[in-house]
């Protein structure tokens, strides 16, 4: 049996460019074409979700790559660590808007969003395969 191992951060590259692509040019023509009404406030936060996905995703594959765990990342478990990280641009930014943003609110998000994702990680350790 051939041993698991995390993929490489190359074959994230097409799907990073797409992200990226999508998100950042996304955001730059609505920032520039369109007023602060609701659809656009909606689809901003949306493509900030798909920028911060997009470019977490090169960071988040080398880091796998080069710490493997046990066991190793998969695909999915990579792009979910990227798209925490895009949910947590989301979610920053819309306290933001709100006005309700602070280092302590910052911090508490980061640290929930670590501990979930360790525990799904620990999740996936203890499943018994055979």
């Amino acid at each position: 049996m051939i041993p698991a191992r995390t993929p490489s951060p190359l074959a994230f590259l097409p799907s990073t460019v797409v992200f990226m692509g999508l998100g950042w040019g996304g955001l730059f023509t609505l920032l520039n074409s369109t007023e602060p009404t609701l659809g656009p406030r909606w689809l901003f936060f949306f493509l900030v979700v798909v920028a911060f996905t997009g470019t977490a995703l090169p960071v988040v594959s080398f880091i796998n790559y080069r710490f493997p765990g046990e066991p190793p990342a998969t695909v999915r478990v990579i792009m979910r660590q990227a798209l925490w990280a895009g949910v947590f641009a989301g979610t920053l930014a819309w306290l933001r808007v709100g006005q309700v943003l602070n280092l302590a609110l910052v911090l508490l998000l980061a640290a929930a969003f670590f501990a979930i994702e360790w525990f799904l990680r620990l999740r996936e350790r203890a499943r018994w395969e055979p």
